[in-house]
Order: C-alpha cells, then sequence, then structure tokens
C-alpha cells in the first residue's frame, strides 16, 4: 500500500469546536426536547395535570435520545476524537 492510500484510509475530517455532526445531531435533538418539555411544563394544570407531565416526560426522554445520538455518532467516527 503507498504512503498516500495508506494516509487517506487512516485520515478522517478534523471538527474543531464541537462543529462535527455528532455534536450538531445531539445539540439539535436536545434543544427539541427542552422546547417540548418547556411547553408541556408552561401550559400549567388545568383539570387534569397527566397530558401536561406526559409531554414533560417527552421532552426528557428528547434529551436522553440526543445524549445517545450523539454517542453512537462519535462511536461511528462523526465526532471528534
Amino acid at each position: 500500500m503507498t504512503e498516500a492510500a495508506e494516509r487517506s484510509v487512516h485520515s478522517h475530517p478534523k471538527y474543531h469546536h464541537g462543529r462535527s455532526p455528532a455534536a450538531w445531531a445531539g445539540v439539535l435533538i436536545s434543544l427539541v426536547g427542552f422546547f417540548v418539555g418547556t411547553i408541556g411544563f408552561l401550559v400549567g394544570p388545568g383539570e387534569d395535570i397527566t397530558p401536561h407531565w406526559v409531554v414533560v416526560g417527552v421532552g426528557a426522554a428528547l434529551v436522553l435520545l440526543g445524549f445517545i445520538a450523539t454517542l453512537v455518532l462519535r462511536a461511528i467516527g462523526l465526532g471528534n476524537d
């Protein structure tokens, strides 16, 4: 294998300051989760408060999904080293 071919096999783009696809995906998914959770929290209790807390729970689940997406994307090589 030539030196150039070996370098291209082992090289990957360098992302700086959190500008990797893993970081973007995690932040955007978490941002949507915080938005959904905030809307669910600010709607306030009505006659039955259960639906509002379900929306807050969905927001929290989206934040967790964003964290997991970041870890998975970093594991497959789309994050900072």
